[in-house]
């Protein structure tokens, strides 16, 4: 691991620690806080799981263990089927969605089967816990229309905006919808992760896992002129080798970025403000619209399995149902 690695590590796991102390010790029984710090960080560190998803299972899981220690239980070698179930129930008593149910649900499962291979606990009861199915939404993507006149949209002169900060906006625009890429990757780029010659871009998904995707022209000129123009007028000894950049020269964040996005589709007239999440799913119904397979997109997205690409499908669908309602005489 190189040495940015390690200290990231360290960082990471000194973090998980300190926030399982905080949230889990002054509420749960004892066992269960220790439990919750060590199955923290297995997810950090062998699974290597993002802060964010390891700070869901934190929150989903000492929620459980509250909940158990109210039905008496002191340890996770307690928590049994109807334990686990009455959690459920009482959340959805409270109007919680079924999709979190289902994310909750799973965190228990993961939970309780961690805790089996441990030693924790003498069985398994998450094997038996049957949560319901999460209603899947389609996501709302812009038309193409509406894709290419954000992207072409200029800020309107009376308001006074850095030309610096333009450029790099124009390049966020420009690049998510391009490549279809999370927020949390974009900003992670480094400048040797764009490949002028071959026009891609490597990519460090989640689960650290790496993939290049192809980036368009427009991209890359956008990227051109903020390397000529924007960055050096904000890079400073910290820059390093960020991409993007904020006001002050660090590495750009994840915050900035998204209202960035939002700003721009907020400034054109007509168009839905989904967001920089929009945007991904813009491109990968356009893609699927355009004919591309679906093996392609899920590739160019990270999808870890193929079922989680399939939604593209649903969505052209739906929008081929829509058009043809609103333009055929006999619909």
């Amino acid at each position: 691991m190189t040495g940015h690695g390690a200290i990231a590590q360290r960082d990471l796991v000194a973090t998980t620690r300190r926030s399982a102390a905080q949230e889990a010790e002054p509420t749960l029984p004892p066992a269960f806080a220790s439990a919750l710090q060590q199955f923290c960080e297995h997810l950090s560190l062998e699974r290597d799981l993002s802060p964010h998803t390891v700070r869901s299972y934190r929150t989903d899981l000492a929620g459980l263990f509250e909940h158990a220690a109210l039905l008496h239980a002191e340890s996770p070698n307690d928590l049994d089927l109807p334990v686990l179930r009455s959690w459920l129930a009482k959340q959805h008593t409270q109007g919680r969605s079924r999709t979190t149910l289902a994310r909750r649900a799973s965190s228990a499962r993961v939970f309780t089967a961690w805790a089996h291979r441990r030693g924790l606990s003498d069985s398994d009861p998450g094997v038996r816990l049957v949560s319901p199915k999460p209603h899947r939404r389609l996501p709302e993507v812009l038309r193409a229309s509406d894709a290419l006149t954000v992207l072409d949209s200029q800020p309107d002169p009376a308001t006074e905006i850095d030309p610096v900060q333009l450029l790099r906006d124009q390049v966020i625009l420009e690049v998510l919808y391009a490549t279809g890429i999370r927020v949390s990757e974009l900003c992670g780029l480094d400048i040797d992760d764009i490949d002028l010659e071959r026009r891609t871009v490597r990519v460090l998904g989640k689960g650290r896992k790496e993939r290049t995707v192809p980036i368009g022209a427009p991209a890359l000129e956008a990227i051109d002129r903020w390397l000529a123009e924007g960055r050096p007028a904000w890079r400073v000894a910290a820059s390093g080798p960020a991409l993007l950049l904020g006001a002050r020269g660090g590495r750009l964040d994840p915050r900035t970025a998204r209202r960035a996005v939002h700003e721009r589709l907020r400034a054109v007239p007509g168009v839905p403000d989904l967001g920089p999440h929009g945007l991904r799913h813009s491109a990968a119904t356009h893609l699927l619209e355009g004919g591309a397979d679906l093996r392609s997109v899920q590739e160019l997205l990270g999808h870890a399995t193929l079922a989680t690409t399939q939604i593209y499908t649903h969505v052209s669908i739906e929008r081929l149902r829509a058009t043809y309602e609103r333009a055929h005489p006999r619909a």
